[in-house]
């Protein structure tokens, strides 16, 4: 039997946003009164007037966090136990899975068969890793003499402050929440302005799956008002960012002038994908390099948008990447047919659209795309651009652009490209596609990032740390790694007889 088609237009118009904090288990407004619209990115309509939280909020927040913390209502509770409501919470968060991606999909854009089938899960299946994972946390004991007994246990840090992006709010605030709820801290999310509302939906299914009151707190807001406050906060302990490497260098600031908080940043990235003459499939390095830059429109920090080909196949590569660009054309969001969905504002789309003109003054080669799309939705859209002839000096292979537009660079010596691959601020990911074993692990030495794909590209796992060098930032979400930027390390020193 064939499963019937959902009509998510509809499930669009009946829903009910609201887009008021949520403080100590209640919605609430800003105490100042003052909201910020909502707009959806699929045809420009509002959604909702979120909540403008400010300093007096987030106080409010932290008190709230705080409180939870000092009486132990979550930290005191055995590992076990924390396990079980976390797993819960994703449980909680698959029941609700298309409210969700609808959520997601109307507030930042991106097409509905990735929210539903990507986004949700993956951020489901981080919380309840988390969970499951928290109780087999084992501590230390120090091999001193017999006259003493050293413990070494992990601690958590108090109140985590998160601030999360607008490409994939739902999944970066679950990289976030879900090791520093595993670990017994308390939380204050700060999603974007742009893409506020599963966040607040999320800190209702958490209260519902059993987190205490005051453990999770989501405050809406612009980043230079509620942002920087937490970030400011005194009586915040650590707090994690992710975001772009300008107001990242903010956060690291913010910390050393208020209470040197632990701070944790992941960053911007202009990563760097080298496939070689004796790539062992060519088809499937074209696949994985024209999937993964148009992925989520380009709104990925570790899209792989600088493109090295090695020339002596780099004719045949650009006949059969071109060859798959019309299946990239922007379409609604709402259509589960649709891949590329839209910009997430008309901001980020005068941004984009502003390098693709910056390509075509300096001298790249146009080769495909490059104009809006879809102007009569109300919404926005851009082609799958791609420049080749390329040079690494010019501003489209030097700056983060964040949407849908792929830099070629030609080489003829490794050696080159890897120097101009290394020759960025950032550092996030990387890859080369090579059949040489040798080649490819002295590549992936070589190359600067956080992590380096062979022969394939943004393949990972929830049990593999993600973050990167240099600009890119520092500290690592993913994996068991991710509970030491949450937990501090305490020793306890025992005089024996």
């Amino acid at each position: 039997m064939q499963k019937q088609k959902t009509d998510w237009h509809a499930q669009a118009a009946a829903m009910q946003f609201d887009g008021r904090a949520f403080i100590n288990g209640q919605r609430v407004a800003a105490q100042s009164g003052a909201t910020f619209e909502c707009l959806s990115p699929v045809d420009g309509r509002k959604l909702a007037d979120a909540a403008r939280c400010d300093a007096a909020d987030v106080d409010a927040a932290v008190l709230a966090a705080r409180a939870a913390f000092d009486d132990r209502r979550w930290a005191g509770l055995a590992p076990a136990a924390r396990k079980r409501i976390l797993i819960k919470f994703a449980d909680l968060m698959l029941q609700h899975r298309d409210e969700l991606a609808l959520l997601e999909t109307l507030d930042m854009g991106k097409p509905i068969k990735y929210s539903r089938s990507v986004d949700v899960p993956s951020a489901a299946n981080c919380i309840r890793w988390y969970g499951e994972a928290v109780d087999k946390i084992y501590d230390e004991i120090a091999p001193t003499a017999d006259t003493a007994l050293a413990l070494i246990t992990r601690e958590p840090v108090g109140v985590v402050a998160a601030i999360v992006p607008w490409n994939y709010p739902m999944l970066m605030a679950s990289w976030k929440i879900a090791p520093a709820l595993a670990a017994g801290n308390s939380v204050v999310l700060k999603p974007s302005e742009k893409s506020p509302l599963s966040a607040l939906r999320l800190a209702e299914i958490a209260l519902e799956a059993g987190i205490p009151a005051g453990v999770f707190n989501v405050v809406p807001g612009y980043g230079h008002e509620a942002g920087s406050a937490l970030a400011l906060h005194m009586d915040v302990d650590c707090i994690g960012f992710t975001g772009s490497t300008k107001v990242g260098k903010l956060i690291l600031q913010y910390a050393g002038q208020s209470n040197l908080k632990r701070a944790w940043t992941e960053l911007g990235g202009k990563s760097a994908n080298i496939v070689c003459a004796d790539c062992p499939d060519l088809d499937a390095a074209v696949r994985a390099s024209i999937g993964s830059i148009y992925f989520n429109q380009g709104e990925s920090c570790n899209a792989p948008s600088r493109l090295f080909v090695e020339e002596s196949i780099k004719a045949e590569f650009l006949t059969r990447a071109v060859a798959m660009l019309p299946d990239f054309q922007s379409g609604d969001p709402l259509d589960e047919a649709t891949v590329m969905g839209a910009i997430v504002d008309s901001i980020q789309l005068k941004t984009v659209l502003g390098y693709i003109e910056s390509g075509q003054a300096e001298g790249a080669k146009l080769v495909f795309g490059g104009e809006q799309q879809r102007t009569e939705s109300g919404g926005y859209y851009v082609a799958p651009t791609l420049f080749d002839e390329v040079k690494s000096s010019m501003k489209i292979a030097r700056e983060e652009i964040f949407g849908p537009v792929l830099s070629v660079i030609g080489f003829t010596d490794l050696n080159d490209a890897i120097r101009e691959a290394n020759a960025t601020a950032y550092g996030l990911q990387a890859a080369v596609w090579t059949a040489d074993i040798n080649k490819a692990i002295q590549t992936s030495r070589a190359l600067r990032a956080g992590t380096v794909h062979v022969n394939c590209y943004d393949e990972d796992d929830i049990t593999v740390p993600f973050g990167g060098v240099k600009q890119s930032g520092n500290g690592r979400d993913k994996s068991l790694h991710a509970l030491e930027k949450y937990t501090e390390l305490k020793t306890t020193w025992i005089r024996i007889g």
